[in-house]
């Protein structure tokens, strides 16, 4: 039993990184309607520049944990004003390719600029050890887990209750009613971008200080889509928890059936269940008027 309990609690902590990328995944679907496949690489270039200015500041955990968001939201920013900016109006499948080639280049300014080296992201208390019965968790998975918790809840307050929240629903819902509405669709993109990316970038730095910093951090983009796509691509709150179920899940295929399957049991879960319900755990379903 405690060898179960072991399997759970370790795949709610990497979970809860999936969660939170999956998130911004599902953010700037919701706001654009296209899936950003450089968002692994967002979140690995923030967690390295949140590595080199930490350990140059000697920032504590908290400071960290701020300085990652606000990195990986600037970086955002500046990736949605010179690259994705100019592809407003243009087919979906070539903004898609754009995010793909920026996943590219990004991946390449990371190893230019600090190299393939593996490096040890220290951030004090980290790694304390916090007995709960038979089960210990470090302090940095108990983080990453509030973190996500606290990241659901406050995309539940601003999507349902802030002024501006409604107006990245409304832009979702019908782009071009929300125009007449007088809603500045550049605007909620900019949004949309800060927050998904500052999402990575938070997602980015707490994987490493938990395992370790090096540029396979990229991969977490490709871990977490699974939970954006069992989620359901149109509900951020949905893809936050539907991280929980895949990392639990992994864990436990690792952990009694085949440590190689591990890899590919979040991909195998959702082939499942996209067959009962393939708009996702949480997703609307659509129906299309002709």
């Amino acid at each position: 039993m405690n060898y179960f309990v072991e399997l759970v609690v370790s795949g709610l902590a990497v979970g809860a990184i999936y969660g939170l990328v999956a998130m911004g995944f599902a953010v700037i679907y919701k706001a654009t309607g296209i899936v950003n496949f450089a968002q692994g690489e967002m979140g690995m270039l923030s967690a390295y520049a949140t590595w080199a200015l930490a350990t140059t500041l000697g920032t504590g955990s908290i400071l960290t944990v701020f300085l990652a968001v606000a990195i990986g939201a600037v970086l955002g920013l500046i990736c949605e004003r010179l690259v994705m900016r100019p592809m407003l109006g243009e087919p979906v499948l070539s903004v898609v390719l754009v995010t793909v080639g920026l996943a590219v280049v990004l991946r390449s300014v990371v190893t230019i600029i600090w190299g393939a080296s593996p490096h040890k992201f220290e951030v004090a208390g980290a790694d304390d050890i916090v007995q709960m019965g038979d089960i210990g968790m470090r302090v940095s998975q108990l983080g990453v887990i509030a973190a996500l918790l606290l990241a659901v809840a406050g995309f539940w307050f601003f999507l349902g209750h802030s002024r501006f929240g409604v107006a990245m629903r409304a832009v979702a819902a019908d782009e071009k009613t929300a125009r007449l509405m007088g809603v500045s669709t550049a605007r909620v993109q900019s949004v949309a971008w800060a927050c998904a990316s500052g999402l990575a970038g938070l997602a980015g730095a707490l994987f490493a200080v938990i395992y370790g910093l090096t540029p396979t951090v990229f991969a977490l983009g490709l871990k977490a889509f699974p939970a954006t796509v069992l989620g359901g691509f149109d509900s951020v709150l949905g893809s936050g928890v539907s991280g929980l179920i895949i990392g639990v899940f992994e864990n436990l295929v690792g952990g009694y059936l085949s440590s190689g399957l591990k890899e590919v049991a979040g991909f195998m879960l959702i082939l499942v269940v996209l067959m009962v319900r393939p708009f996702g755990l949480f997703g609307e379903k659509r129906i299309e008027r002709v």
